[in-house]
């Protein structure tokens, strides 16, 4: 498993690296040296598209993408899924306008310096979602309940992602035209909903109306 580049997150202030994944919403690839000097552009790294809470937040991106393209953001959802699979799952659940990269090596996230944790330590964690869960569970028992719950058939794509002895965590970051970032949010490793919890919708967007300018 390759490790970061970076010694943690990239924040704002540093510049975006360039990675060059395949394109899951089109043909060939997308490389993030094509937004400069074009567009800012709001980057989402996520797990795979096996966990729940990934597919959740790449819904969130996609029904803020609208106002994000009013202030001239474009929006890239990159996910741990090998392309094929990801083209299936899109076409059965699409996300208008927003473009999306498969990187089953995690390039993307070891570029941007979010780190991978071991399993024993993703294992102790106990999620409580009341509600959502009977009780607090384990996440690979999470979700596996979710999952079943919302009908997301665990292909052999799927279960190839999730064999890793490593725990990916994920992050998002608002990019300006010059390449430099200006806004991120990072996964927090801790029990409860907080690994999972998304961005402030407010707080992105009032970055996004700064770097439109």
């Amino acid at each position: 498993m390759p490790m970061s580049s970076v010694d943690g997150p990239l924040q704002p202030g540093d510049r975006a690296p360039n990675v060059v994944l395949d394109a899951i919403s089109g043909d060939g690839k997308i490389a993030l040296e094509d937004f400069r000097g074009r567009n800012p552009l709001l980057i989402g790294l996520f797990r795979g598209l096996h966990c729940p809470f990934c597919r959740r937040h790449v819904a969130a991106m996609a029904q803020l993408n609208p106002a994000l393209r009013e202030k001239g953001v474009q929006t890239l959802a990159v996910v741990n899924t090998p392309v094929e699979r990801a083209r299936l799952y899109f076409r059965y659940h699409p996300i208008p306008e927003v473009l999306a990269a498969s990187d089953p090596v995690r390039a993307s996230h070891h570029a941007f310096g979010l780190r991978e944790v071991g399993m024993d330590t993703v294992m102790a964690i106990r999620i409580d979602l009341p509600g959502e869960l009977p009780e607090p569970m384990d996440v690979m028992a999470m979700d596996e309940f979710i999952n079943k719950r919302e009908g997301y058939e665990i292909t052999a794509a799927d279960q190839q992602m999730m064999t890793s002895d490593q725990g990916q965590l994920v992050g998002q970051f608002l990019i300006d035209r010059e390449g430099i970032i200006r806004w991120s949010f990072t996964e927090v490793l801790k029990g409860g909903l907080q690994t999972f919890s998304a961005p402030n919708p407010e707080e992105l967007m009032s970055a996004a109306s700064q770097v439109a300018h």
